[in-house]
């Protein structure tokens, strides 16, 4: 198992066989279909799972974008809490964070702080100048945290994704 140094409450575990890769994909799907359907719908949820979240999709991802993967892990005692992952994009000297998904139980246990922390040394170590995200507008409690973090918001968009759905997002920074 290899993993970065502890993080505050969490330790951090680099996706990369194809056993984890499909760990991650059922953990994903678990994540989203617990959380998405309230906000975007249970039809959203199932498109995006598929297109965004399913194993081929983060295959391609892997394979076409450089995305990074990590489960996320309780320092005390190992349990995976969720994962995160993204991408480096060299020409704008930004890491784009593409996921950051904590399961139910987990969320408000410091998690996210620690997922931050890990991205800010990332960046750091690989001399990123900031990461980004997109986050729903109708996610408040994700912009309530990404806010406290430091995070501002750059920008607003609107990306149609196929089969007459929206992604209605502000994109958010942190400089580091």
């Amino acid at each position: 198992m290899q993993k970065s140094n502890a993080f505050g409450a969490a330790t951090f575990e680099r996706v990369e066989t194809e056993e984890r890769v499909e760990q991650l994909a059922r953990l994903a799907g678990a994540i989203w279909r617990e959380y998405w359907p309230a906000i975007i719908g249970p039809d959203q949820t199932e498109y995006m799972i598929e297109q965004f979240q399913s194993l081929p999709a983060i295959k391609r991802d892997m394979a076409e974008y450089a995305y990074e993967y990590w489960f996320v892990r309780a320092a005390d005692d190992g349990r995976i809490v969720g994962f995160t992952g993204g991408h480096v994009e060299p020409e704008t000297a930004r890491f784009f964070v593409s996921k950051i998904y904590l399961l139910k139980e987990e969320r408000g246990r410091h998690f996210a702080s620690a997922v931050i922390a890990f991205y800010e040394n990332l960046l750091r170590e690989r001399g990123l100048e900031a990461m980004y995200l997109t986050v729903n507008k109708h996610n408040e409690l994700g912009i309530r945290a990404y806010t406290a973090k430091g995070f501002q918001t750059i920008d607003a968009v609107e990306t149609d994704i196929g089969h007459g759905f929206i992604m209605d997002d502000y994109i958010m920074e942190k400089r580091i």
